[in-house]
């Protein structure tokens, strides 16, 4: 496999010689030779390729719940992987040696999209996550992977920032059967100031899940103290939620950590979380939780109708779990939102990385 002349998509000749690439809204502009901001889509010639197709910088056994995802079959493994690079620039990113790396070589193993797939049955995952850096920027390797997944019967998650532009949305998020979506704050300034991009089409990306697909998706906000913590902001964001999207989808507040080109900002204290999670519930969300930290209230789930808690989490860990193989309810029989098993898996906080042939 020739991965450094695989044909990408989402890209158009310009008047002026260049090729414009369509894939996300930076809209990179490009001579031969040249990369996007991503890095990893480049031209070649009179065509745009991507230079990561089929290669990883590693494979790794996880909780779902470390996606995160607390709706999605709970308790059951994913199969983790990510590539190199990103459209996003993230001052925060606790993934920044795969996100930014520049140095090709990192991405060690191969896989093609069917050997992917056949390892998540072997090891008995229900599903293949798309993580550590954002797939948006492979999405044709992502998309092929999702292929060669449903033809075994394993469900694919997309972990993304959510920055892409409409044509190819619609064509990725057919292939994806759940997402978490981060949504990093809620002013433009924030976005341009610290990620290099821009709110609106990240706000777009959430009302086209909500309205127009059948992907379960769930809303990661990183709270950073002093940048985008403020209960005004905290208020506004969750107003927006409910008008746009409604009261039920899953709404992860996580603690940031110092990393990257942040090192001299503080980590999240747990009392900001608790407050930010109480303005939520107060704006009428109903399933809140906190994350990075540990706390057995703001990570288990209850009922939206009795409150009863029907999963306990510690950490990644299910010390209980009261929900019918539908999703109900155990107690007043409600339906909980989301994607349920017939059984009650378990397969805990464990973390396995493993390697995979090409």
């Amino acid at each position: 496999m020739n991965t450094d002349l695989y044909p990408a998509r989402y890209w158009h000749p310009l008047a002026d010689g260049r090729i414009q690439c369509d894939l996300c809204p930076r809209d990179c502009k490009l001579h031969d030779g040249q990369r996007g901001a991503c890095f990893v889509r480049m031209r070649e010639g009179d065509q745009m390729v991507l230079t990561t197709y089929g290669r990883s910088s590693g494979f790794c056994i996880d909780p779902i719940e470390k996606k995160p995802l607390n709706h999605f079959y709970p308790g059951s493994s994913v199969l983790s992987f990510g590539t190199a690079g990103c459209n996003l620039t993230c001052k925060f990113c606790q993934n920044w040696d795969i996100s930014k790396s520049r140095d090709m070589d990192r991405l060690m193993d191969q896989a093609a999209p069917e050997v992917i797939a056949q390892e998540a049955v072997r090891w008995g995952c229900r599903s293949v996550a798309f993580t550590y850096n954002d797939p948006v920027i492979f999405a044709e390797y992502a998309m092929d992977v999702a292929d060669a997944c449903h033809a075994q019967g394993v469900q694919t998650v997309a972990v993304t920032a959510g920055y892409m532009h409409a044509p190819a949305r619609r064509e990725f998020y057919a292939k994806m059967d759940a997402a978490n979506v981060d949504l990093k704050s809620f002013t433009d300034e924030f976005y341009f100031k610290f990620t290099g991009s821009h709110l609106q089409p990240v706000l777009d990306t959430l009302v086209y899940l909500r309205h127009e697909t059948s992907v379960w998706f769930e809303i990661t906000t990183l709270l950073i103290p002093h940048h985008n913590d403020s209960d005004q902001e905290i208020s506004a964001m969750c107003r927006w939620i409910m008008k746009e999207i409604g009261p039920q989808v899953p709404l992860h507040l996580s603690a940031f950590h110092p990393d990257h080109k942040m090192m001299a900002v503080p980590a999240t204290p747990l009392a900001t979380l608790v407050r930010a999670r109480h303005i939520a519930m107060s704006e009428g969300l109903q399933f809140v939780y906190t994350g990075n930290v540990t706390d057995l209230e703001g990570q288990a789930t209850h009922c939206p109708a009795c409150q009863a808690v029907l999963i306990e989490r510690d950490r990644y860990q299910i010390k209980q779990y009261r929900l019918t193989p539908q999703g109900h309810c155990t107690g007043c029989g409600a339906k909980l939102p989301g994607r349920y098993s017939e059984k009650r898996e378990d397969f805990g906080r464990r973390r396995i990385p493993i390697a995979i042939g090409a």
